[in-house]
């Protein structure tokens, strides 16, 4: 193995020897991974585009060795099969260019700065960002059992200088209710009736499914693709999509399948081990105004027989809200990051935020519209408990020590793994980058 990365390193140092870009000099090879000087002159660009940077020469240091980082954790990934799906890495491409151009301005100013084109920006990121997520992912696993409990967490917060003790910001716990319209009869026929003829339609060869989906799919981040979604688990998906795309046979097409999201029919494409990757086309029903209208009565109904003692919100949330994730625990919400309870402001958005802001602990809005990734949903909410901020402490922030203690424990892991593939990888660093300040230091062999 060292022998054939040793002709790799030959070959691909004649090659960039070869180039008239010098930008493009190989200046690290991990196992039979390569690293370009153009790769951290890119990504020192894309991070000024997030934040100001002080020291240039330190920044670039720190892009290089986490690139070296990311070649140790590929060539695991691979031996491993950790892929993402095309969809996956569209949907991160066009959250962090959104990022970009909230951060600068303008698509114009992105494009100026970049000295690109928007498209070019984007088919310049695209490798970058899937090894980005396929790394993120081996990390992951390499993480999947680490642990804490009770007592380690109690020790973790004895060992702080009661000077040292973070800050925490407000934070929130919020409790909803949450109705859906009701979609009429006739349009739920409707919209089946237009699956039913797409699904004729392919059978008989009038139409592909890709040509289909990109007409008429309403997942917009499908429907470019000819509506394919790529390698997910069954855990990655709605329970009733998910049970219908697992049980799919090579070529086949499901009948009409019913979601949250809507109405789908969906292709097999081809599965590997737990994932499978199909095509699906989503048909949304509309909601008619007097439906509308009915979820708002519904819920001013409720806001009602709560005030009048009638019910509690946990009860009238239990069995009345139409959210699965928070009918049974009280409509209590829960941060997806680190499931807690108490919700930093400022991940509260949109109508939600307008809405605490209004609002007292105990008290109960008003109905309201929140658009979601799902569709239209009318709530009301409570604010069970305000946080103010404060210095951290055991009783108030239990979770945040918690989580703590367990993201230093997967950092421990992570280094170590890290040194022990270092040992054991063949690796190659230019005389140019040797001087640098390595936080691990096995790249210099």
């Amino acid at each position: 193995m060292r022998y054939l990365s040793l002709l790799i390193l030959l070959f691909l140092a004649s090659y960039a020897s070869a180039q008239k870009n010098v930008i493009d000099k190989i200046i690290a090879v991990v196992g039979e991974e390569i690293v370009l000087k153009s790769d951290i002159e890119n990504d020192f660009l894309h991070e000024q585009t997030r934040s100001a940077i002080a020291n240039q020469a330190d920044a670039k240091a720190q892009i290089f060795e986490n690139r070296l980082v990311q070649k140790l954790l590929m060539a695991q990934a691979k031996i491993d099969s950790i892929t993402v799906s095309d969809t996956e890495v569209e949907a991160q491409l066009n959250s962090q260019l959104e990022e970009y151009v909230r951060n600068i301005g303008s698509r114009e100013k992105l494009e100026s700065y970049f000295g690109k084109s928007y498209e070019e920006i984007k088919n310049e990121m695209r490798t970058p960002m899937r090894e980005q997520m396929i790394t993120n992912r081996m990390q992951q696993k390499i993480v999947e059992n680490v642990r804490v409990t009770p007592s380690e967490v109690r020790y973790f917060y004895r060992k702080f200088n009661k000077d040292s003790l973070p800050e925490v910001g407000d934070r929130y716990e919020i409790q909803q209710i949450v109705i859906k319209p009701k979609i009429a009869d006739t349009e739920k026929e409707r919209i089946r009736n237009l699956l039913r003829q797409y699904r004729d339609d392919i059978l008989e060869g009038k139409q592909s499914f890709n040509t289909l989906a990109v007409l008429y799919s309403e997942d917009p981040g499908t429907a470019a693709k000819g509506g394919e979604l790529g390698y997910m688990s069954k855990n990655e998906l709605t329970p009733e999509f998910a049970e219908a795309a697992f049980s799919l046979k090579p070529g086949k097409i499901s009948k009409i399948v019913e979601s949250e999201y809507g109405f789908h029919i969906i292709q097999y494409i081809d599965r590997q081990g737990d994932k499978v990757n199909v095509r699906h086309i989503l048909l949304r029903p509309r909601i008619e105004e007097k439906d509308r209208e009915a979820a708002l009565q519904r819920l001013d109904s409720l806001v009602t027989t709560i005030k009048n003692g009638e019910w509690t919100f946990e009860e009238a949330a239990f069995w009345v809200s139409t959210d699965k994730k928070t009918s049974k625990n009280g409509g209590l919400l829960f941060n997806a990051y680190d499931a807690d309870s108490k919700l930093p402001k400022e991940l509260i958005k949109g109508d939600m935020a307008r809405q605490v802001n209004s609002l007292q602990v105990g008290e109960i809005s008003e109905p309201f519209l929140d658009r979601t990734e799902i569709g239209d949903e009318y709530k009301i909410i409570k604010i069970k408990a305000y946080y103010p901020a404060h210095t951290a402490n055991l009783e108030d922030d239990w979770m945040s020590f918690e989580n703590g203690l367990k993201r230093k424990k997967e950092q421990e892991v992570i280094e170590k793994w890290i040194k022990e593939r270092q040992a054991n990888t063949y690796i190659h660093i230019d005389d140019e980058y040797k001087n640098i300040k390595f936080h691990y230091d096995g790249w210099i062999k």
